[in-house]
């Protein structure tokens, strides 16, 4: 006997339902199988193994799938024994159940649920509108992408807007994307990272909502905010509601960071926040319109679908990649950390399959064994910094982040590691050397942070200059919180 059960993302089959499968199959001497998220490739599978069976060879097949949050029960090939097999599902079922759907003894799940999944809560605010929407390749609902879910549903989408790395995902960080129409469903997208940095008055002329589903990362200078803003304030100009299906913060336990110093706003980093600001997407568009930070201080009408189940801080496993950069759960966790080393003259993994996990120079060939040499990759990097240059440095692909959740702060003691290692420390922060290098003053949000580096300041002396602004955002960030 073999049964397959399929489970997309974050929808797991009832915990009673699993124990009736895995009971009947271990009772029958059978196989279970979790087969990921595609049914089709999971039936596949069932019957390679069951072809592989020979100890019952006139098995059942069950599949169970929830992608169309039925709970539904597929079934593939029926055998002489499928009915027999069924009856003893309902049969063990009703045996296990209580009275709220959880087995005798085992406490219920409660696995996070975006907003984008929560469909019953949103489809009717667009039924009969004319659609905009601001997504990216993380605009998902289990598998599918958001759009293509919506559009089989009879959502009328008349246009879409591209961020950074556009709508489907395949541009460099940094490299302007133009207009286009999309291949799969035949939308007009629009670049706000081109020409433009918001829709225009044309642009939303024909659009009755927007949508916006992006997943952020939680850092300042992760540019996703500020499209949040500009979409904001495009819909408060144009009397436009602006509906955001929001998604959990993997860094969401974290708050930290100098507050930027408004002297240096730039592209990455243009609110007065810390690095690391602690918020999902919809806690900060509510910041956004609190704090009055739309011109004339406009406020945009904003409707949320908040995450089921979520709190700052949980850990979130990403299920598809914020970004080309952030190719790993690894890189999100390190990444309010190790982006710092955009403004300074080492290489910070742009150029390997791992970028933000290892930090490295060739000057620093005598300080540290370990080594790695970028490369060219199209979509992902380029031209990186010392490109066929061996550098050395260190390996962040395993550092237990666990260290960084129990501090509860941005790891700026591998900045001040590798300026002491460093042999040339007037190139340190030399921008000369290459345009692949950031300015520092923008990243940190402060002047101080490179003149506490060189100066020779602690880790905590840094901290303690962070103050008392950081405490005050803090204070100031409760009143937008949706969730513990």
């Amino acid at each position: 006997m073999i049964c397959v059960i399929n489970n997309p993302t974050n929808h797991d089959a009832p915990q009673w339902l699993l124990r009736v499968f895995a009971t009947l199959n271990h009772t029958l001497n059978g196989i279970v199988a979790p087969f990921g998220r595609n049914r089709n490739a999971g039936n596949a599978k069932a019957k390679k193994l069951l072809n592989a069976q020979s100890r019952n060879p006139e098995g059942a097949i069950l599949a169970l799938s929830d992608q169309k949050r039925t709970g539904d029960y597929y079934s593939i090939t029926n055998y002489s024994n499928m009915k027999i097999y069924c009856s003893l599902v309902l049969i063990l079922g009703l045996m296990l159940k209580t009275e709220t759907g959880t087995p005798k003894n085992e406490p219920p799940t409660h696995q996070i649920i975006t907003g984008a999944e929560q469909t019953e809560k949103y489809l009717p605010l667009l039924k009969n509108k004319r659609v905009g929407i601001l997504a990216n390749p993380t605009s998902v609902i289990g598998q599918k992408h958001l759009v293509d879910s919506l559009m089989n549903r009879g959502i009328k989408f008349v246009k879409a807007f591209g961020p950074e790395h556009g709508f489907r995902g395949k541009a460099s960080a940094g490299v302007h994307v133009s207009d286009e129409t999309d291949a799969a469903t035949g939308i007009p997208i629009i670049s706000l990272y081109g020409s433009k940095r918001k829709p225009s008055k044309e642009d939303l002329a024909d659009v009755d909502i927007m949508i916006y589903d992006i997943q952020d990362v939680g850092c300042r200078f992760y540019t996703y905010i500020n499209i949040l803003r500009d979409v904001m304030e495009a819909c408060a100009e144009n009397n436009k509601e602006l509906l955001i299906l929001d998604r959990p913060n993997p860094n969401g336990y974290l708050v930290d960071g100098p507050i930027l110093d408004m002297k240096y706003k730039s592209g990455i980093g243009q609110f007065p926040i810390p690095i690391a600001h602690g918020m999902t997407i919809g806690e900060f568009a509510k910041m956004i319109n609190g704090e009055g930070w739309l011109p004339e201080k406009r406020k945009c009408k904003i409707t949320i679908i908040p995450v089921k189940n979520y709190r700052h801080d949980m850990e979130y496993v990403l299920p598809i990649k914020p970004s080309p950069n952030l190719n790993t759960q690894q890189s999100i966790m390190l990444y309010p950390s190790t982006c710092l080393f955009e403004g300074i003259a080492l290489n910070h993994g742009r150029g390997t399959q791992f970028p933000f996990t290892v930090l490295g120079a060739p000057a620093l060939k005598d300080k540290y064994a370990f080594s790695y040499t970028p490369t060219s990759i199209p979509g992902m990097a380029e031209s990186p910094l010392y490109m066929n240059e061996v550098c050395y440095g260190l390996d962040l692909r395993k550092y237990d982040v666990a260290n960084l959740r129990k501090s509860k702060r941005v790891h700026i003691e591998w900045v001040i590691e590798l300026y002491n290692a460093y042999p040339q420390k007037e190139r340190f922060f030399d921008r000369s050397i290459s345009k692949q290098i950031g300015n520092i003053d923008y990243l940190s949000g402060t002047a101080e942070f490179k003149k506490q580096i060189i100066e020779g300041k602690t880790a905590q002396q840094i901290r303690d200059s962070w103050e008392p602004g950081l405490s005050q955002y803090k204070q100031m960030r409760k009143k937008y919180l949706l969730y513990p």
